[in-house]
């Protein structure tokens, strides 16, 4: 709008009241408002420019185009107020227009995850001997030669002992007494620090990572065992076998599972055995409690009087029974796992299978 205004009379005042507040309803943004703000009520607007020019007319006349004058100016002023508050609206209305979401869409698919398998089984063994009184304990994965060979009676030739089938560590600086450092090869040394911390009777459960140096379709350089040690007084071979066979029957879910025990040897134990459980194999499937064929399950026997000792605990007045069994192998036996390798592959898709 230019500013050189028209000479001042009430009818040029009235057209130019109606070009702004024209001008004022074709602004369609708050920018294009911004740019006309000073054409409207700015020092050099036409209005601020009437304005001035009162001073040049007759007091008469000054007074009377005075006060329409100040009316325009108050009218346009509020229209100007009017149509920014509008246009501000219009912006925020538009802004979430773009942004809104629509919540009522469906979400997007999500896979469920799942207990892996090793897990599940850990949880069942468990609940399982909980039930017979069984209470947890744990040991460290990195493990002294002492617990994890010699306060188990593994003499100092023992095959286990060789590099070939043990993870050594570099010593600490009082690897001396208590001989080299090493990853646990079983979750046997629970039973010492168990039988060192609390005085007989004992009911542990010890589940637990292990380490031997040894991969192929059934074995793993890490896999998982459950350690089982009861110490009481009197205690004798047929506490052992009713404790597995119950064991076994609520596991496998079979209620006269047919069993067998084998003599064996373990340096911890003595009498030591094996349990073999009945099978059936048949086209290359494995069923559990029929048939006429044996499988071995796990090992177990009578605490060697030597490693009583190493827990502190009179053999002559004390006996007790333990027992290990694979955790991989039962979850493979149970859930028909053919490899054991798959349960460290992190395959999703194998994981949702099982």
């Amino acid at each position: 709008m230019s500013d050189i205004s028209p000479p001042l009379t009430l009818t040029s005042i009235q057209v130019l009241h109606q070009q702004l507040l024209q001008q004022l309803e074709q602004v369609s943004s708050l920018a294009d408002l911004e740019k006309i703000r000073p054409d409207l009520t700015g020092k050099k607007s036409p209005l601020t420019n009437m304005l001035k020019m009162l001073g040049q007319l007759p007091p008469d006349a000054r007074k009377e185009l005075g006060g329409f004058l100040n009316k325009v100016r108050e009218e346009v002023a509020a229209k100007l107020e009017e149509r920014f508050t509008s246009l501000q609206q219009q912006a925020l209305d538009q802004k979430l227009m773009q942004e809104k979401q629509d919540v009522t869409l469906p979400p997007r698919p999500e896979t469920v995850g799942k207990i892996h398998p090793i897990t599940q089984v850990i949880e069942e063994v468990t609940q399982i001997f909980a039930k017979m009184g069984f209470e947890l304990a744990e040991g460290p994965d990195i493990e002294r030669e002492y617990y994890n060979f010699t306060a188990l009676n593994f003499a100092e030739d023992h095959p286990a002992r060789q590099m070939h089938d043990t993870f050594y560590l570099p010593p600490a600086h009082n690897g001396k007494e208590l001989g080299g450092v090493l990853l646990r090869t079983h979750t046997s040394p629970v039973q010492i620090h168990a039988m060192r911390q609390s005085a007989p009777p004992l009911r542990v459960l010890a589940p637990g990572r292990t380490y031997r140096c040894d991969s192929d379709a059934t074995h793993s350089p890490m896999f998982h065992q459950v350690e089982g040690l009861v110490v009481d007084k009197k205690i004798h071979m047929g506490h052992l076998k009713a404790c597995v066979i119950d064991f076994c029957q609520s596991f496998f879910g079979v209620r006269h599972l047919k069993v067998r025990f084998r003599p064996s040897y373990f340096p911890f134990t003595e009498p030591s055995a094996e349990m073999d459980i009945g099978c059936l194999r048949r086209d290359g499937k494995l069923k559990i409690g029929e048939g006429d064929d044996w499988l071995e399950i796990l090992g177990c026997g009578m605490v060697h009087p030597n490693v009583l000792k190493m827990g502190g605990i009179n053999p002559e007045e004390y006996q007790g029974f333990a027992f290990g069994i694979g955790i991989e192998r039962l979850g493979m036996l149970k859930y028909g796992i053919p490899d054991l390798r798959a349960f460290y592959d992190s395959d999703a898709r194998w994981l949702q299978h099982y």
